[in-house]
């Protein structure tokens, strides 16, 4: 059951997980090619990058999936071609085999990281309390 259903109970429903440095929520997020954001999942920070990007990219139209080596799985990259889009995620180096992906196009992942520089700028101008 993923976290935030409405069975989950806790911290994990939350988005909160623990470690050394204390709770910490770990955000993902798909946008739309002008880097603005179109699915937003949270989850307890010491989750694994790939453990929801099924969920993440499931009903998306796009041309190409662009992602960091963290996302880099066959069954994801399988998922995205399923699709109908461009898997453009750098293979990660102790890989067998390296699945070729679009240098060029792999530059336009800056955007995402822009939408986590933004959020990250005004998380403490806004609050609702």
């Amino acid at each position: 059951m993923p976290p935030g259903h409405a069975r989950s109970k806790g911290a994990d429903a939350q988005g909160l997980g623990r470690s050394r440095g204390g709770l910490s929520t770990k955000l993902h997020t798909a946008t739309e090619a002008l880097g603005l954001p179109i699915r937003l999942i949270g989850t307890p920070g010491q989750r694994n990058d790939i453990a929801l990007a099924h969920d993440l990219i499931d009903g998306i139209d796009a041309d190409a999936a662009i992602a960091d080596k963290g996302y880099d799985a066959d069954h994801l990259a399988d998922r995205i071609i399923e699709q109908g889009a461009q898997v453009v995620i750098p293979p990660k180096r102790n890989r067998k085999v390296q699945r070729p992906y679009d240098i060029d196009l792999y530059k336009e992942r800056n955007r995402i990281e822009r939408f986590f520089c933004k959020l990250k700028q005004f998380r403490a101008s806004w609050s609702p309390w």
